[in-house]
């Protein structure tokens, strides 16, 4: 199995008056900027099999503009993926360990602990996912601790891919 771990794009900051951190929408610009990595995206992995996103809006809102740039899947919510530690998501994926491309949609410092864990580190420094940003695990027994790093891509660079 191959895991594409992205964090949510540019959403409305933190402490917006009556938004509360769950209720987070994208802002245009986000949806804009992400729109183009998520093509850049789809053009250096295949569609993947599932994709999972944390309840939380801003991370389900760039996980439907992913499906949408990889022509598929539905958007599955992932309770694990909104703040869980590394053991739980690895948990939840066991449910999809015989997909080919599983794609998670999350927010940090979860994620980049998510990919320390994978790695077999502690240490998630050096690991941290820029709004927009993906890493493409290889996992071939389905688990996620000792996978391997394939990439690790800022979404500027994500942008530029045909």
């Amino acid at each position: 199995m191959r895991v594409l771990i992205v964090r949510h794009a540019l959403a409305l900051p933190r402490g917006t008056p009556g938004v509360p951190d769950a209720e987070r929408p994208l802002t245009p610009r986000g949806r804009r900027r992400f729109a183009r990595a998520a093509r850049g995206l789809a053009g250096l992995v295949p569609r993947p099999d599932i994709l999972l996103s944390s309840p939380w809006l801003r991370a389900r809102q760039t996980a439907e503009i992913l499906a949408e740039a990889c022509g598929g899947p539905t958007v599955t919510s992932e309770s694990a993926l909104a703040g869980q530690p590394p053991g739980k998501v690895e948990a939840a994926l066991q449910a999809h360990r015989r997909r080919a491309l599983v794609a998670l949609v999350g927010h940090e410092p979860h994620l980049s602990a998510l990919l320390a864990w994978a790695l077999g580190s502690g240490e998630s420094a050096g690991l941290e996912f820029r709004k927009g940003g993906a890493a493409l695990l290889d996992a071939p027994d389905g688990r996620l601790r000792g996978a391997r790093l394939l990439w690790f891509l800022p979404p500027r660079l994500l942008r530029r891919q045909r």
